[in-house]
């Protein structure tokens, strides 16, 4: 927990054909042995991550992928697992070699585009050859910038560096705030955090740790409870709190503890708007309401763990869609990277808070849903929705909260909601 968590790193992913120096560009790049280096093809197969500082911009992930050009059975699944890092590519390097351009290249450039990713391409093996000069004209009037190295040579990382500040978007300069910005300094915060066998041991999960640091940035202050010793500790201070947040799972029991007038939400809520789009999450934990027995959910994780008895992804909410719904809800669930291309079997997407993931991640597969007309929501506001809670924990966010009063109303004005 020392260290950035991957989730708030910047995400840049390098791509190309086999053997153009992808691997020696990161290993130059981090200015150490990352990734192995070797003459043969496809020596890469599965992506490769290494976190690093890297002036100017801070914490960063590169991710080492392999070639676009792998062949075979086994080479089609290395290509595969490259083109799904592009789900959390935040920037992209595409490395070819001074004196080619293929096709391959072209549909780099196609899918990085399409994409909206920003990126740059960087021509190694510069001491063997030069870029045509038709083809950095042709990159410039693209509005694409390239720079010339040698990795085996140890010349151009700096131009590299500084192409990679260039690419990286102007927000990331600019540092997100969990809740900082609903904390103004010297105000207090109470954190409720419940103590589970789900709770890592000896320490907080990330959301909780992150809420902490982002609360002192803010020069205000936290008290930290489990949700047996709320009620009193409101009691014990001498002014309301600013603002109470809560793990999901004890939402119903916080909002019962706290004052109606003392604003309350959870952290998987931060999360999302952290994350995701607040918001559109809001608006589609309305199809909840339509959800009848029979129907299919994806309920997906960002992360990778054992699951537990009365596991929340597994468990829980399967079991509150199923009382909502009235009857069998089936109940597909994803870890880690698994995201279905295809969400069309699904009535309903219900994702974790993303807390490992980045913000290209969530937000790519939250483009994903929608232009496939899938509605996609988030543990903490489903949560809400199904305990009768959801108006109140959205009030600290007024966009949010008018984008589900909106949407709720249309369901109830078309026949389709509010009888339960």
């Amino acid at each position: 927990m020392n260290d950035t968590p991957k989730g708030l790193r910047l995400h840049i992913g390098i791509y190309g054909r086999r053997n153009v120096g992808k691997s020696s560009l990161l290993n130059a790049l981090c200015g150490q042995r990352a990734a192995i280096v070797s003459d043969t093809p496809g020596t890469t197969t599965d992506p490769v991550e290494k976190t690093q500082e890297l002036a100017p911009l801070g914490p960063v992930v590169f991710i080492d992928t392999a070639g676009v050009d792998d062949e075979g059975a086994l080479g089609k699944l290395r290509k595969e697992r490259t083109l799904q890092t592009l789900d959390r590519t935040d920037v992209a390097l595409l490395v070819t070699e001074a004196d080619r351009w293929e096709p391959y290249e072209e549909r780099l450039v196609a899918l990085l585009t399409e994409r909206g990713i920003p990126f740059g391409v960087v021509f190694n093996k510069d001491d063997l050859g030069a870029p045509a000069p038709e083809r950095l004209a042709a990159l410039r009037e693209a509005g694409v910038r390239g720079v010339s190295v040698s990795c085996a040579r140890g010349r151009g990382k700096e131009s590299v560096k500084e192409l990679l500040a260039g690419l990286a978007p102007e927000d990331w300069f600019h540092e997100p705030r969990l809740l900082g910005d609903l904390m103004p300094p010297g105000e207090l915060a109470v954190l409720v955090v419940p103590i589970d066998l789900g709770a890592p041991k000896g320490r907080l999960i990330l959301p909780q740790v992150q809420a902490i640091r982002d609360i002192l940035d803010s020069d205000a202050t936290c008290v930290v409870v489990k949700e047996r010793e709320l009620a009193d500790a409101l009691d014990r201070l001498n002014r309301k709190p600013h603002l109470v947040v809560c793990d999901s799972q004890v939402v119903l029991k916080t909002a019962g503890d706290t004052p109606p007038d003392v604003p309350l939400t959870t952290f998987s809520i931060l999360m999302a708007r952290f994350k995701g789009d607040l918001p559109k999450l809001a608006r589609d934990v309305t199809a909840i309401e339509t959800l009848r027995p029979g129907d299919r959910v994806l309920i997906a994780e960002a992360c990778s763990h054992h699951p537990l008895a009365d596991d929340i992804a597994r468990v829980k909410i399967p079991r509150w869609l199923r009382q909502y719904a009235g009857g069998e809800i089936q109940v597909d669930n994803l870890a880690g990277r698994d995201f279905p291309e295809d969400l069309g079997p699904y009535r309903l997407v219900i994702h974790c808070g993303a807390c490992v993931a980045n913000r290209r991640q969530m937000l790519t597969r939250l483009l994903r849903a929608e232009r496939q007309g899938v509605p996609m929501t988030n543990y903490g506001l489903a949560i809400s929705y199904v305990q009768g809670v959801l108006p109140r924990v959205l009030d600290p966010f007024p966009g949010a909260h008018m984008a589900f009063c909106e949407a709720r109303d249309a369901l109830r004005a078309a026949g389709r909601g509010g009888a339960r």
